[in-house]
């Protein structure tokens, strides 16, 4: 009986929100993977974490980015369409909410950085003709945080491959993030994630819990952690 009761308020927990699908954004080492998982446990939701590691041309790509950027964003997309297309396919009735750490349109906004335009232009139309196969999200929640503290989290989780990651390679993906947001009027919760703290704060992912329970028109709504 506790086992019923258990699943019912975990349900209920779910059904106090409008949204099915939650897609977790931000930059390199804004802290993505970490709220999307937090968020998952909270609600009881699927979730889809991206697989950045099979990417067998990603240190490559680091090392020599000319030579290896446009297999390494081919790869990416290949993957994400995958992994998306056969879990949103799938259906559980205790699990009605979905939270991904990566929005698709990643794909688009890595490449508009790493390649050169006749090879954006095709890898463009390659994105516009899978893209309008999946389902896009309810809501994103957008985790902006300054070039120096991406670097220092990049730092601390210690991924050899990212260790040099340029100041200019960061700040140029966030332009392209925040100018998409911007520009598409996507429905937005965009958090300043300057001190962010979601694993050992609970202060800060009350914020985002909180917000969770409201309703919103497309557009951007900023929160602030206390």
């Amino acid at each position: 009986m506790r086992d019923n009761e258990a699943i019912c308020l975990k349900l209920f927990t779910i059904n106090k929100m409008n949204y099915q699908f939650i897609t977790v954004e931000g930059n390199i080492g804004a802290g993505k993977t970490t709220l999307a998982n937090l968020l998952s446990r909270h609600y009881n939701a699927r979730l889809i974490l991206e697989e950045f590691a099979d990417n067998p041309f990603l240190p490559k790509f680091y090392e020599k980015p000319d030579q290896y950027a446009f297999p390494l964003e081919l790869f990416f997309m290949a993957e994400r369409f995958k992994q998306q297309k056969e879990f949103l396919q799938q259906k559980d009735i205790f699990q009605s909410l979905t939270v991904s750490d990566y929005l698709f349109t990643k794909c688009l906004l890595f490449a508009k950085v790493t390649l050169p335009e006749d090879e954006f232009r095709l890898y463009q139309r390659l994105f516009e003709i899978i893209n309008q196969q999946l389902t896009k999200p309810d809501l994103l929640i957008y985790l902006h945080a300054p070039v120096r503290k991406l670097q220092a989290n990049i730092k601390k989780r210690n991924r050899s491959y990212e260790q040099n990651i340029p100041d200019d390679y960061l700040f140029n993906l966030q332009e392209t993030y925040t100018h998409y947001i911007r520009q598409h009027n996507v429905k937005t919760l965009y958090v300043d994630a300057s001190n962010a703290d979601f694993l050992n704060n609970p202060k800060h992912l009350q914020v985002i819990f909180d917000a969770l329970e409201k309703d919103y028109e497309d557009g951007q709504y900023h929160l602030s952690l206390p």
